[in-house]
């Protein structure tokens, strides 16, 4: 086996590591932007401008 690159191994371990934590990464940003959408849709509805 040919020797890797200190380039390819970084991007390979970064690979692996985005594959471990990616999947808890994408559901966090998920229900933080549902939770911001539901921020603003409730303070939106607490205000009576009329």
């Amino acid at each position: 086996m040919r020797e890797l690159s200190a380039e390819a191994r970084l991007h390979l371990y970064a690979r692996s590591l985005s594959r471990r934590t990616g999947n808890g990464f994408h559901a966090a940003a998920l229900y933080g932007a549902f939770a911001l959408i539901a921020a603003v849709v409730f303070g939106s509805l607490s205000v009576h401008p009329f």
